[in-house]
């Protein structure tokens, strides 16, 4: 058992190695940004444009799920570029307003402009709160954690309650940067780390990463504020039920939260027992990098992409 183990370690490794490959290979980025959405990537992504992801969001809805979607995108380094970004998210906003749908925006900093000046990042995205929808700013590489923190608690200083972030639990910092933000009764959404980091930031141990989610989870639970528990781990999410079922914490306090095109059957058994499920449902052209992150998370979601090209 343990050679069978070590084995599949091996062979997943390999494979993140492949994907993070093709992720920098032009000559793969040009075949797939001209086939991918044919060949599978509509999987996970709701299109290349807002009228493609309008119905996705609205069919999410009809079968009882929430939706929150993105403008994909991010490094933005001029900052006229990111005016067109906030006229994009201000038209998806207020689309979503007019659509009547149950679905919210969540957004990376750096696509308005966090790595040319952290006050242009903090303009644009008050520019966008001022609109009063629900609007998650989305956690990126660690170097980015503690600028996005500071412009998340200015906002809230500013009077917006309107707003939530995200916290990475394998970031050894994040107990402590939870501990400072349960005064503010934040809503949170938890997730384990998408991002290639060095192990003297993050646990490079995948065990060690699912044990401090689940003290992560814990900690938000109890305390206040609304937490969004975003794993495909049904481990966790059990885990989840049985732990606020334990200590009466209402199913209001906190939702699950899933990819598009990941396990959609088990994100609608969830709401068959009574429970709020969002799916991240991201759209836009620039839908290549984060594919390579999902296939990266989840090498098995390299096995679909391959049979779509073969067919193709």
């Amino acid at each position: 058992m343990a050679a069978v183990a070590q084995l599949n370690v091996a062979v997943n490794a390999g494979l993140r190695k492949g994907i993070l490959v093709a992720a920098d290979s032009r000559r793969v980025q040009r075949f797939v940004r001209s086939h991918g959405m044919r060949l599978g990537a509509a999987r996970f992504v709701a299109g290349e444009t807002l009228e493609d992801c309008i119905p996705v969001l609205r069919r999410l809805n009809e079968q009882g799920l929430w939706a929150n979607t993105t403008l994909l995108g991010e490094g933005v380094l001029e900052p006229e570029h990111t005016d067109t970004v906030v006229a994009a998210y201000r038209e998806l906003i207020e689309r979503i307003g007019a659509e009547e749908l149950r679905a919210n925006v969540a957004l990376k900093l750096t696509h308005l402009g966090l790595e040319i000046d952290e006050e242009l990042a903090y303009r644009n995205l008050h520019r966008l709160v001022e609109l009063g929808s629900f609007i998650r700013i989305d956690m990126e590489q660690s170097q980015f954690v503690d600028a996005t923190l500071r412009i998340y608690r200015r906002l809230r200083e500013d009077g917006f309650d309107n707003l939530g972030t995200v916290l990475q639990s394998y970031l050894y910092r994040t107990p402590d940067d939870l501990e400072a933000l349960l005064p503010l009764e934040p809503n949170l959404r938890l997730v384990k780390g998408a991002y290639l980091e060095p192990a003297s930031v993050a646990h490079p141990n995948k065990s060690d990463v699912d044990d401090a989610y689940t003290r992560l989870l814990e900690r938000m639970l109890d305390a206040a504020g609304h937490t969004a528990v975003a794993t495909h781990d049904e481990r966790l999410i059990e885990h989840t039920i049985g732990y606020a079922d334990e200590r009466g914490i209402d199913r209001s306090r906190f939702e699950f939260q899933m990819l598009y095109g990941v396990r959609p059957q088990l994100q609608l058994d969830l709401v068959g027992r009574g429970y709020k499920v969002l799916v991240a449902t991201p759209y836009g052209p620039e839908w290549y990098p984060y594919l390579m992150r999902r296939l990266d998370e989840r090498p098995a979601n390299l096995a679909f992409f391959l049979k779509n090209t073969i067919r193709g």
